[in-house]
């Protein structure tokens, strides 16, 4: 951002509506912040949009918007940025929460106008959030709504489990009749979502390209592959293994300080549980049907591993083989069997 004049736009996002400040730096000299609440509608957008020409901000690379990732709530704001060519960074609520210091007060003005101070202050090192793509969106809400039935199916069946083993035999074919039609149903939602997830996949060619390179990583399932181009936006912006790791929560960090605090290695609580969840199941499945994992599993065992970290160890090599084929557009290849 090197013109005369720079926009610098904060965004507090709750569902009803979405508070905006605008700082311009005109000269090198900061003007005062404006603030103002809109709807969060596509009405209220409409309304932003003018509010921001009366402010003759420009829309492009002279301006950074920076919000928080609310899940739902953000989305029409981004679908505006990305339709307008705005840049935009939508980042990790905690990290800018905890870049203010010590705050005292809040209220979505103050936040807002925090963000605004924020977006100026990082603008060199914040990175643009591509923009919206709307398969991805759709695959993403696809994948939470079957893993929420999931949940559901197997609550279900874990109830009428338990009562057969406690419940007299009526008892238990009332039971059972009275879930039949629901599980029937949440079965046929399940394989509804599952035909959809497919056929978004395969009708996308970005998307089906990375897919095809990530199942070909040993346990690399279906599902965990859709997951990780979900949550990478498709591995936008050159993703790192490390970084990917991280996000999953499978990278250990050391935990030390002088002589005083000498703790172990360990994970960060701070992570997508969904991926990491998945990934364990990879390691599971990597770790009874792949020689090569099976025979790291019990060579660290008979080094005294506990079995969690070993675990822990073949979900980040997972991920990093992950990055690897996606950034490098090339199967993996079993160099382990390849050379035996």
């Amino acid at each position: 951002m090197a013109a005369n004049k720079q926009f610098f736009i904060g965004i507090d996002v709750s569902k009803p509506w979405f508070d905006a400040s605008v700082m311009v730096i005109e000269n090198h000299i900061k003007q005062p912040i404006i603030t103002r609440r809109f709807e969060n509608t596509k009405d209220g957008i409409k309304v932003f949009e003018k509010w921001l020409k009366t402010l003759k901000v420009t829309f492009d690379n002279n301006t950074l918007l920076v919000m928080e990732n609310t899940g739902y709530y953000h989305r029409l704001i981004w679908s505006f940025c990305s339709r307008t060519n705005l840049p935009i960074h939508i980042g990790n609520a905690a990290h800018i929460k905890w870049s203010f210091g010590i705050a005292r007060g809040k209220n979505d003005t103050i936040d807002s106008i925090r963000l605004c101070q924020y977006a100026c202050k990082e603008a060199d090192i914040l990175k643009a959030t591509p923009p919206l793509d709307s398969d991805l969106l759709l695959l993403k809400d696809l994948i939470t709504a079957r893993a929420k039935l999931v949940l559901q199916f197997n609550s279900i069946k874990a109830h009428i489990k338990e009562l057969k083993s406690v419940s007299d035999t009526a008892i238990k074919m009332l039971m059972e009749k009275a879930h039949k039609d629901a599980i029937a149903g949440i079965k046929k939602s399940i394989k509804i979502i599952e035909d959809q997830i497919h056929k978004i996949i395969a009708a996308n060619q970005d998307i089906y390209k990375n897919y095809r390179l990530l199942i070909t990583v040993p346990a690399i399932g279906h599902f965990t592959a859709a997951y990780m181009i979900c949550c990478t936006n498709n591995f936008a912006g050159k993703i790192t293994g490390k970084q990917l790791a991280c996000y999953a929560g499978v990278v250990p960090f050391e935990h030390s300080s002088g002589i005083s605090v000498k703790g172990k290695q360990r994970v960060h609580k701070m992570a997508n549980k969904d991926l990491k969840k998945m990934l364990h199941l990879c390691a599971m499945v990597a770790i009874q049907f792949y020689p090569e994992f099976t025979t790291y599993y019990k060579r660290k065992k008979a080094e005294g591993k506990h079995s969690i970290s070993i675990l822990n160890a073949i979900r980040n090599k997972l991920v990093l083989r992950a990055v690897a084929v996606v950034n490098n557009q090339r199967p993996y290849v079993d160099n382990v069997n390849k050379a035996a």
